[in-house]
């Protein structure tokens, strides 16, 4: 029996996708090694397995400072994702690593502190516990997660721009499907490699490089990599450009590693180092920041308009006929679909009413917004002023589908009529606010500046940017409230 199948087949792993679940069981399975490791050095030097570590208060102090500590360092060398082509060898070296960090951590408030009574003994056990457990639990991840990947799911599609020495890359791509690299075109002007693959991925001839520029436009592309003997300018710019252009993720075989540019970082795939290039905001910590802020700050929303949230859900209901959750089809992260949830503010077959209201339109572009729409109730008109009518989308956020801050999620048939320039704004996660959503005059703001608006949030995101438009969400809220 194929276990993964099994839960495919009850839905089990797309909800825990749905809902973030998996990161949460992995980061709490990297606290239960470090607390493990804290109670087995515990008992072990002390010889009891009868009272807890944290009936000793400097250890429970040191604990409380460690567990943070050690999490972070564990996110700052990138070992808290599951890798794809990482050796063990690797993973060990690298836990080896924070352990040692730990271990220098621990000398320096042990002698700064003069935690004396503290045996010295125990903090050595508990660092090669803490390695020893993290390890053994990412190494059984990291097998699980190979075997899952190597039955087809949690792909990455990439297009390969090749020549005859990229051949050994494509091969182990292809061999170690554990990676969860589908390859899904190859252009090359090389017979060999034609000759090799047509039969099993589509291979393009080189010149038909347009055909790429078309194809990570409408399909779900998430990764190209440039693999050649020698790096042709004119077609990496080109390149380049056009994954700027809608947030794709650009890599470029590096032979010399002295070869750098300012807007690319250094990584290994399949134990190659490229060059990569993203247009989208790269800032390990500040991104880590960014999750906190959403997960924090949209419990506590949750909990804090929870009466609200039940009380509207019993106007809705009684004021007109229809679901009291509005659920939509909006377009996210590059291109994937979610359904997005708001407090039902019009009646019910509104979609169908919007064919004859479109002469009532008052947004330019793809965008529908009528200032006095009909199809808004009663209940509906106090929500929508007031921005109340989103509060579901926190959910959204939860799941791991939308961000607090970031472009508002478009419509499908909206992306459609985009011109190429304006897709770069679904490289980043959709938001609940923007800079359009804080601006007072938002419903006038002509389609195009709008766009520009996001990508300029885009291109100069900060985590302090996006305590900004928060903090300005929130004033603008209250501003509304008060009208």
């Amino acid at each position: 029996m194929d276990l993964f199948k099994v839960l495919h087949r009850l839905k089990i792993i797309s909800f825990l996708k749905r809902w973030r679940l998996l990161d949460i069981i992995l980061g709490s399975l990297d606290i239960l090694a470090i607390v493990a490791a804290f109670q087995l050095s515990y008992g072990i030097y002390y010889n009891t397995w009868e009272s807890l570590f944290t009936e000793d208060q400097i250890l429970l102090q040191i604990f409380i400072f460690i567990l943070p500590a050690w999490l972070l360092i564990l996110y700052l060398i990138k070992v808290t994702e599951i890798p794809r082509t990482k050796r063990y060898r690797m993973l060990f070296f690298e836990y080896l690593f924070s352990a040692f960090i730990i271990a220098m951590l621990l000398v320096i408030i042990y002698f700064a502190f003069r935690l004396y009574t503290v045996p010295r003994q125990l903090l050595v056990y508990t660092c090669f516990m803490g390695f020893s457990f993290l390890f053994l639990i990412r190494f059984l991840e990291y097998k699980l997660f190979k075997n899952y990947r190597a039955r087809g799911y949690n792909l990455k599609n990439i297009v390969i721009i090749a020549d005859e020495s990229s051949i050994p890359f494509i091969e182990n791509l292809l061999t170690y499907k554990e990676w969860g690299y589908n390859i899904q075109t190859i252009f090359t002007e090389s017979p060999e490699i034609t000759g090799k693959y047509e039969e099993t991925v589509i291979t393009l001839p080189g010149l038909f490089m347009q055909e790429l520029h078309n194809l990570i436009e409408v399909d779900l592309i998430d990764e190209v990599i440039y693999y050649k003997k020698n790096i042709v300018a004119s077609e990496v710019r080109n390149i380049i450009r056009s994954c700027e252009e809608l947030g794709v993720t650009f890599h470029v075989h590096l032979k010399d590693k002295d070869n750098n540019l300012s807007n690319a970082v250094m990584t290994k795939l399949a134990g190659e180092d490229f060059l990569t290039f993203s247009n989208v905001p790269y800032k390990s910590i500040s991104l880590t920041a960014k999750r906190l802020m959403d997960m924090s700050v949209s419990i506590l929303m949750i909990v804090f308009f929870l009466p609200f949230m039940i009380i509207t859900s019993f106007l809705i209901k009684f004021s007109s006929a229809g679901p009291v959750i509005f659920r939509q089809e909006r377009i996210g992260l590059r291109g994937r679909k979610f359904n997005l949830y708001k407090f039902r503010t019009m009646v019910m077959d509104a979609e169908k009413m919007r064919e004859e209201l479109e002469g009532l339109n008052e947004a330019d572009g793809p965008a529908f917004k009528i200032e006095d729409d009909p199809r808004v109730t009663g209940i509906g008109k106090f929500l929508r002023r007031t921005g109340l009518d989103e509060l579901p989308q926190l959910f959204n956020i939860l799941k791991g589908e939308m961000s607090l801050i970031g472009p508002r999620p478009p419509l499908h048939n909206e992306t459609k009529q985009y011109k190429r320039w304006q897709l770069r704004r679904l490289s980043v996660k959709p938001g609940l606010s923007c800079f359009w959503q804080i601006k007072p005059e938002r419903l006038y703001i002509k389609f195009e500046k709008w766009m520009e608006m996001d990508l300029a949030y885009i291109d100069n995101w900060s985590f302090r940017l996006d305590l900004l438009i928060l903090f300005r969400t929130i004033k603008t809220f209250f501003t509304r409230i008060n009208q």
